[in-house]
Parts: structure tokens; C-alpha cells; sequence
């Protein structure tokens, strides 16, 4: 474990994010820099394709909504 110091702004973005999406400050900030090291490397990929991508490879079962 290590210690990534950034700004207070950030801080604040990363506080305000972590409470809507129910994660830690750290877990949200751990999951933003997954996010944007996967976007870097596949840079023609939208967020949803990666998130999509992410959850296969974690045999993550997410329903399909149905038409109404």
C-alpha cells in the first residue's frame, strides 16, 4: 500500500463520488484510476464497452432491462 497525494479539489470530487456510488474515498479513487489506466490502454473503447468488458471477466451476471 502506498501513499498518491493529490489536491484538495480533487479530494472533494473524489468525497462527493464516493458517497453517491456507496465506496470508500479510496475505493472510488482506486476505481477511477483502474477506469482510466483501461482507457488509456484501449483508447478506442467508450467507458460502457470497458465496464461492459470488466464485468464478463468477472462473470458478472447484469439482467437485461425489457422493453416497455
Amino acid at each position: 500500500m502506498g501513499i498518491v497525494k493529490i489536491g484538495d479539489e480533487m479530494h472533494e470530487e473524489l468525497r462527493k463520488s464516493s458517497s453517491v456510488m456507496c465506496r470508500s474515498i479510496n475505493a472510488q479513487a482506486e476505481f477511477w484510476m483502474k477506469v482510466g489506466m483501461l482507457a488509456e490502454a484501449n483508447p478506442t473503447l467508450p467507458f460502457t464497452e470497458i465496464m461492459a468488458r470488466q464485468r464478463r471477466n468477472a462473470d458478472v451476471q447484469v439482467p437485461e432491462i425489457e422493453a416497455a
